[in-house]
């Protein structure tokens, strides 16, 4: 009793000092090194955000974290979306950013005419980890919401994402991609699915990824068109990339949650003006042809 009083204090503090004026400080970053067992001891390696007043809430047992869990593209770092992470934080949310590839896995070779163009066992493994990483935050972080996931990835990460949604539909509260080129978008409406697609020459969807537009609007699909490239979707990208992505995600997170009191915080990157990408357009229609994905 004593300790949640102290907590509660201390949160009540927070509160009324920073609540609407948080920046950086009010969220903590913790890196975290897991080995999986059954898969010959392989290192799963994540970083958690977290808002410092919502972490206190939890460990007193007063709320539960909803959980967003990050999914990098290939050949970056599960570390290289902290736009992303901590826009979710911001919010409420735990968001877990998981690092699919080690420096000892084979190179990804892209084979025409296979499923997924023969990424579907690194897709897989991508699914394992994200398994494994959940598990794991169950031990660590027990107060979350770990059964209602919201899953995010950009690229690979995006297919990854969609995949999983796939296979373990009763666990997914909503989908955000960014850019996923492989893995077709789930269509049975189980839950909401953001995604933003770029204008890239050398990056296309392939056939049948993303659904029509009679379809979206039937699912609650909504598909965002925006100006940018590629690999503009991440921290390395323009920061009227990244501020529009995170006002269209705060757009969709606020409507989705509802009532819910998981609430946005000012940033020290603002979550306002979209820019150039239209506000929530639902469409179907593929993008220009484009060169074969390399990344």
């Amino acid at each position: 009793m004593k300790r949640g009083i102290i907590v509660l204090v201390s949160v009540l503090i927070l509160g009324t000092v920073g609540y609407l004026t948080a920046s950086k400080w009010a969220i903590r970053h913790e890196t975290l090194r897991f080995h999986d067992a059954s898969r010959d001891n392989r290192l799963v390696e994540i970083d958690v955000a977290i808002r410092r007043d919502r972490e206190m809430q939890a460990e007193a047992d007063m709320i539960k974290l909803p959980v967003a869990i990050l999914n990098h593209g290939n050949t970056v770092k599960f570390t290289d979306y902290s736009f992303l992470a901590n826009m979710f934080a911001a919010r409420g949310y735990m968001a877990v950013s998981i690092q699919h590839d080690l420096p000892t896995d084979a190179p990804m070779v892209t084979k025409v005419g296979e499923i997924y163009v023969g990424r579907l066992a690194q897709i897989q493994r991508g699914v394992a980890n994200i398994k494994f990483a959940v598990e794991q935050m169950r031990k660590v972080k027990p107060n979350a919401d770990y059964d209602h996931l919201t899953v995010v990835g950009h690229s690979m990460g995006g297919d990854i994402t969609m995949y999983f949604a796939k296979q373990y539909p009763d666990e997914v509260r909503r989908v955000v991609t960014l850019d996923n080129l492989r893995v077709p978008f789930v269509t049975d409406g189980k839950f909401k699915i953001l995604s933003f697609r770029s204008n890239d020459p050398h990056f296309k969807a392939d056939p049948g990824v993303v659904p029509s537009d009679d379809i979206c609007e039937k699912d609650g699909i909504t598909v965002v068109r925006t100006n940018f490239q590629h690999n503009d979707m991440r921290d390395t990208g323009p920061e009227e990339a990244k501020s529009s992505i995170q006002a269209m995600l705060d757009k969709f997170l606020t409507e989705a949650d509802g009532s819910s009191d998981v609430a946005p915080v000012k940033s020290v990157s603002p979550l306002i003006d979209p820019g150039p990408v239209p506000m929530f357009v639902p469409t179907g229609k593929q993008v220009a042809p484009a060169k074969p994905l390399t990344h």
